[in-house]
């Protein structure tokens, strides 16, 4: 049943010391000011608990520029009033929620830097570890970790040069969901300062940090997010575990940190040749980074045998190149073949001019493309149906199964702009809501915005389209016979570094553009919210990237007509393929968007992260001298994590890991080699990416997942359509059935089949000119399609038929093989379900709400949302 939320002050409590009947309205709602700020949970921190966390779990920072503050308009002086009034009101009401609170200020001149040091005490930890649903351990279970290569190697008897042995693995568990009453049940629970893991901590903190208000709730003055928006805050993040560099003694020094241990075994880049240790990184940045690491690793280990393959098919190009009985004819033919000209007023040219281009194409046509062409098809579908049984093995080892499906909670954002709420159809409580016709409206007005944007993007490609044709006239009328031989290559070169270009500047406007819309459609989680900004960046990024080398592979020479005939676009005429084929112009253009955009992006992730962190730590230092500070004096933790880069999550490392799956999938008929060019990417990228979560960046909030979203179904969809696009690039763009048709009907050496493959200028051609001429197609004498065209079209549209049945039937074949969870886990999880109910379900009681016996049923515990209670003191937890 719907009911509109009703317009009132905000006066929840977040943890409230009343009976749990007060507590009707659930935990969606706000964290707000309690009537007395210094409340009991406040007083115990003062007071100080043996389970008081060692530093802080949380740092906020916030500059203030003394010296502007007096130069201010009253506009300006108002606005700075009114940003430090929601900061105190902020902390206020972190103090009410039961955190400490520990302000630590650096005078730097004219400038002072403020560092809010935040803590939750042992009391608020177990309130919203149950609250958040989160799983703590029952019982310890050996470490499961394993690698198919490392088994395969094992079986063989081979040594394995990939696995190291890393320092304190983090232990496995039988978990289940946190009850505070079964607090004994727990591994660990006698040891208030580590039962909780700090990114459990931090994620408990982040949750109070997101809920909070600093001013009037339903104007939306609510959570960190906002505070960070309006620059309030400056920053916002959780603290390291200490310096990554390891200490004098060495990496053998009995207690490293476990950012040191992720610094020694894994973000280094001696450490290209070994396996990652997921469980550790899991460990420090959570389910969402780890699983980002663990699909980068895979992928890029089943990159292996598929740029193995691709170079091989390659060096069977490299050999074919001089044995081949076409291109020795084309290359000896001296002036037997005269072409027509390439545009208007062009020069008649000699096809023999054209070797080099002819020979460079055959290193990527021939009959070993089409080999490997299915071999990709199978290979796409078979790392998708081996993803999923990894990623289902982590989700159950890490703990996040079923997180989206009954762990998740609203956004908070969502939570304070949503005008209803409706019971949740799996919890039964009562939950913030947006009406779903209103979201579709927005979404259908946001697709709108898309289809102009792709619309955009069109239009680029047809200004580059143009811009090749009009380069290709200007380079065939230079009077240079080499450079008239390479106008089309010289134009297509060109043109691909200004599609790059015009890629670059795109993706910035619409990333922008995207974030806007995304949180406009008022999605209600977190995962969602992420989804559906996800697809959209990802449509717009897809005709971005791919429409360029689209239009060579399926379109350019197609529509060119005749001597005498020819269409045009806009006046001019429509491109040809060159005397190669247009083939090698796919290959050259996948090469510099692909290579060069992997290039640019690598050059981006080491200079950008390193300048920013230089400049954030000139600015802070300088100031400091300017204050009279030394320069070597020594800082707290905080003041250190400052310095580093903050984090801005891994939306920009999927989609460059997707876009390069496709470009590996969908155009690999066109070059083989493009898989090894990934391989080589992605392993300086792993390493890359690391080094900036361990060393160059601010820890970022430990976020859970339960896979790796719609990124998944993205890369599903690009196997599919890679299938389609290599059964007709072999069909169309390949000169594979053409070869393959004339030695079923003429020659089965080839003989003559450049001869074949040209067509006779029309005799009114030929006498406007005083002179005849050939060009590529298979056309009569008058410019008709001859017979053979026919024949041609009916096998290449049956290749496409078979290919793509055949490709499609053994990859339904194999998903039905490989089932999505392996049996192991299956396994697993009833046993860890059985424990979980024999662990909770007794109707013992170690405290109630109320001091009165739990009377829920057996097993109820498992399924059922938390149910409110008054967080007792850290005392009563220790009896």
């Amino acid at each position: 049943m719907l009911r509109r939320r009703a317009q009132e002050e905000d006066s929840t409590v977040l943890i409230d010391v009343s009976p749990p009947e007060a507590e009707k309205r659930g935990s969606y709602g706000s964290t707000a000011h309690a009537s007395e700020p210094g409340g009991q949970q406040a007083a115990a921190c003062r007071a100080g608990s043996p389970a008081k966390p060692r530093i802080a779990d949380f740092v906020l920072v916030w500059e203030e520029d003394l010296k502007l503050d007096r130069q201010q308009d009253s506009a300006a002086r108002d606005r700075t009033d009114m940003h430090r009034t929601w900061r105190e009101t902020f902390l206020d009401n972190l103090r009410a929620a039961g955190l400490c609170v520990d302000q630590q200020d650096v005078q730097d001149g004219n400038t002072t830097v403020h560092y809010a040091l935040l803590s939750a005490s042992w009391a608020v930890l177990c309130y919203y570890a149950e609250d958040l649903r989160l799983k703590l351990p029952l019982q310890e279970l050996p470490n499961q970790a394993s690698n198919w290569s490392a088994g395969l190697l094992a079986w063989l008897g081979i040594p394995n040069v990939l696995l190291e042995v890393v320092p304190d693995v983090p232990p496995e568990y039988y978990s289940c969901r946190f009850r505070v009453n079964k607090l004994p049940r727990f591994l660990g629970s006698d040891n208030q300062d580590t039962f909780f893991t700090s990114t459990k901590r931090h994620q408990i903190l982040f949750e109070i940090l997101a809920k909070t208000p600093y001013g009037h709730e339903k104007k939306n003055l609510l959570g960190i997010h906002q505070l960070l928006a309006e620059g309030v805050l400056s920053a916002a993040f959780p603290l390291h575990d200490g310096p990554f560099k390891t200490p004098p003694e060495g990496p053998q020094a009995p207690r490293l940190n476990q950012r040191q241990v992720l610094f020694q075994h894994w973000a280094r880049w001696g450490k290209w040749n070994k396996y990652q240790p997921l469980d550790h990184v899991r460990r420090y940045f959570g389910e969402k980074v780890a699983l980002y690491f663990a699909w980068l690793g895979f992928y890029t280990g089943w990159l292996l045998p598929a740029a193995v393959v691709g170079t091989l098919v390659f060096l069977v190009g490299c050999f074919l190149v001089f044995s081949d009985i076409p291109t020795q004819e084309l290359c000896g033919s001296k002036d037997s073949f005269e072409m027509c000209p390439l545009c208007l007023d062009c020069p008649f040219w000699l096809l023999s001019s054209a070797c080099a281009l002819a020979q460079a194409g055959r290193l990527f046509d021939h009959g070993g493309t089409v080999f490997f062409s299915l071999f990709m098809a199978l290979w796409a579908v078979l790392l998708l149906e081996y993803w999923k049984r990894k990623s289902a093995t982590l989700a159950y080892r890490w703990d996040c199964s079923d997180y989206e499906d009954t762990e998740e909670r609203p956004r908070p954002q969502f939570a304070a702009s949503a005008p209803m709420t409706a019971p949740n159809p799996i919890t039964g409580e009562d939950e913030p809501y947006f009406p779903e016709r209103s979201r579709a409206r927005r979404m259908l007005a946001g697709s709108v915005v898309i289809v102009v944007m792709v619309a955009v993007v069109v239009m680029c490609l047809v200004s580059i389209i143009l811009y090749r044709a009009i380069m290709a006239i200007v380079v065939s009328r230079s009077g240079n016979t080499l450079l008239a031989a390479w106008a089309s290559r010289i134009a297509s070169l060109t043109g691909s570094v200004v599609n790059l270009v015009f890629i670059l500047i795109l993706s910035k406007i619409y990333v922008s553009l995207a974030h806007v819309l995304t949180r406009w459609e008022m999605h209600r989680t977190q995962t969602k919210f992420e989804d559906a900004f996800t697809l959209k960046v990802f449509i717009f990024q897809f005709v971005n990237f791919y429409s360029s080398p689209v239009y060579i592979a399926f379109f350019k020479g197609r529509f060119v007509g005749y001597p005498g005939n020819y269409h045009t676009l806009f006046g001019v005429r429509n491109e040809e393929c060159a005397a190669g084929g247009c083939l090698i112009e796919l290959a050259q253009e996948l090469l510099v968007i692909m290579v060069g955009k992997q290039v640019i992006n690598n050059m981006q992730e080491v200079l950008i992260p390193k300048l920013k962190g230089w400049w954030q730590k000139f600015r802070l230092r300088s100031k400091k001298r300017k204050a009279g500070a030394s320069a070597g004096a020594s800082q707290g933790p905080w003041e250190d994590d400052y310095e580093l880069v903050p984090c801005e999550g891994l939306f920009d490392e999927y989609l460059e890991m997707v876009l390069q799956f496709g470009f590996v999938t969908i155009f690999v008929a066109a070059c083989p080699l493009a898989p090894l060019f990934a391989l080589l990417n992605n392993w300086v990228e792993i390493r890359l990416d690391a080094r900036k979560f361990v060393c160059e960046y601010r820890r970022p909030v430990a976020e859970r997942a339960q896979d790796i979203g719609i990124w998944f179904h993205i890369l599903a969809g690009l196997t599919h359509l890679a299938v389609i696009s290599n059964a007709f690039l072999l069909a169309f763009s390949s000169d594979f059935l053409p070869r393959a048709y004339y030695r079923w009907t003429r020659a089965h050496d080839l003989r003559g089949f450049l001869n074949f493959t040209l067509a006779r200028a029309p005799s009114s051609f030929a006498a406007a000119h005083n002179r005849t001429c050939r060009y590529r197609a298979f056309r009569d004498d008058d410019g008709h399609y001859s017979q053979t065209y026919w024949n041609l079209l009916a096998i290449r549209l049956a290749f496409v038929i078979v290919f793509e049945h055949v490709v499609f039937s053994v990859g339904r074949l194999l998903d039905l093989l490989v089932p999505d969870i392996p049996e192991s886990v299956e396994i697993k999880v009833k046993r860890e379900y059985y424990l979980a109910k024999q662990a909770l379900a007794e109707n013992e009681v170690l405290f109630g709400t109320n001091g009165t016996k739990d009377e829920q049923p057996e097993g109820s515990e498992l399924s059922s949302h938390w149910t409110p209670f008054t967080v007792p003191k850290a005392s009563q937890l220790q009896q």
